[in-house]
């Protein structure tokens, strides 16, 4: 299979992005199918004339939220927008660096998008609108399993369901790193944390849990990473051992790593030698897993 570019949205926007989002919405290849591209730019202009502030965020989360979408080099390459509606919510994406088009950067951005619309806005299906000739965007949301609901001259329309959407997550099909395992146990105590706690570490969280085999936890392999285990690992250049245990016992600075932060998080359920990328801090890091130095399960330490 074809590695999956990475992709991460920002929900920060700053006059440098909204310059940015102009040119792109001025470049006729970009706004070919977009149905509102002068009323969206003009909107974009007069918000960069109403106020000197460097931060536009707000500006732009009116009425729905929006999200630049950056690569794994942290430039802007499109944008995404989801409205939400009753139990609906409807994604609207623009990939406007063309030099990215066929990289299949559009559908890592669509996977990006659902996780957010279904698990951190509770949606209940996701629509997108589409253009019967724009057949990249067509097969790019087809290829995330959105389904045909309605075609006319000008527009078709497509849905996924939150059913749907977490079957295939659970295939793989929504994921856009390898294969992760976590134990029966784990999963239940990861369960109740998501069932109290908020926020975007919980999209994360609950995202990968939903997409990692479970394996009861006299089961689980050596070299896999579980809750309170010990590795040593390689975020960029920089070696690091931590420690991976729940919110309430965490300590950054004796290397005690939540499961709810970034790198907490990203490391969950990965095997010695895995490698990822995720957003540390509104940055792209590489991590890269090194040797388990301590796994409860292995040790027989199955109370913690």
């Amino acid at each position: 299979m074809m590695k999956r570019p990475f992709v991460s949205l920002r929900p920060e926007i700053t006059r440098t992005h909204a310059l940015i989002l102009m040119d792109w919405l001025e470049d006729e290849r970009v706004t070919r199918y977009l149905s509102d591209s002068s009323s969206v730019s003009r909107s974009i202009a007069e918000a960069i004339d109403r106020t000197q502030m460097p931060i536009l965020t707000h500006l732009f989360n009116q009425g729905g939220r929006f999200f630049m979408v950056h690569d794994r080099d942290d430039a802007p390459v499109g944008f995404v927008r989801l409205v939400k509606t009753g139990r609906d919510c409807e994604m609207v994406l623009v990939i406007g660096d063309h030099d990215n088009w066929g990289r299949r950067i559009g559908s890592s951005t669509i996977r990006a998008g659902l996780k957010l619309a279904f698990l951190e806005m509770r949606a209940e299906t996701v629509i997108a609108r589409i253009h019967p000739d724009n057949t990249g965007s067509l097969k790019a949301f087809e290829r995330c399993g959105f389904l045909g609901v309605s075609e006319t001259a000008t527009l078709r329309s497509l849905s996924i369901s939150v059913g749907r959407y977490r079957r295939l997550l659970r295939e793989g099909v929504m994921a856009e790193a390898g294969d992760i395992h976590i134990t029966d146990l784990d999963e239940t105590r990861l369960q109740d944390l998501i069932a109290f706690e908020q926020g975007p570490a919980m999209v994360e969280l609950e995202h990968e849990i939903e997409r990692a085999t479970v394996v009861a936890a006299q089961r689980i392999a050596a070299n896999v990473v579980t809750m309170n285990s010990q590795v040593a690992l390689h975020l960029d250049d920089e070696a690091l051992k931590v420690s991976l245990v729940y919110p309430q016992d965490a300590d950054e600075r004796a290397g005690k790593l939540s499961v709810l932060s970034d790198v907490g998080a990203a490391i969950l359920g990965y095997r010695e030698g895995d490698a990822v990328d995720c957003v540390v801090s509104e940055r792209t890091r590489h991590l890269q897993i090194g040797r388990l130095i301590y796994q409860p399960e292995s040790a027989g330490d199955f109370h913690l």
